[in-house]
């Protein structure tokens, strides 16, 4: 009885040790905007999540986003209007790609 005790104990703290050094992959959104000095920033919005990335010559990459949908703000600078991608779907481990942005007067 004590050695099932024991053996109980070992293997309930291996699994805890599993669970605890799972490590969060999470996906990304990425995208191109034309032109590429056109817009500074752009933000992802979700029901539980709020990221935001610089706009470095007309690419951005969001990281570090939790599977989900998302609301895409990109914050344009004047002339140009801001533009807002919605239904933007993210998965663990992958990238949500979307592409080339025009923006516009």
């Amino acid at each position: 009885m004590k050695n099932t005790r024991i053996g109980l104990m070992a293997l309930s703290a291996v699994v805890a040790g599993l669970f605890a050094f799972t490590t969060f992959q999470g996906g990304s959104i990425k995208g191109k905007i034309t032109p590429v000095d056109g817009a500074s920033q752009v933000w992802a919005l979700s029901a539980t999540d709020t990221l935001k990335a610089m706009i470095n010559q007309g690419t951005f990459e969001i990281q570090n986003a939790k599977a989900g949908t998302y609301k895409v703000y990109i914050d344009a600078v004047e002339p140009y209007k801001d533009v807002i991608k919605e239904g933007v779907q993210v998965t663990d481990g992958s990238s949500a790609d979307l592409g080339e942005i025009m923006l516009q007067k």
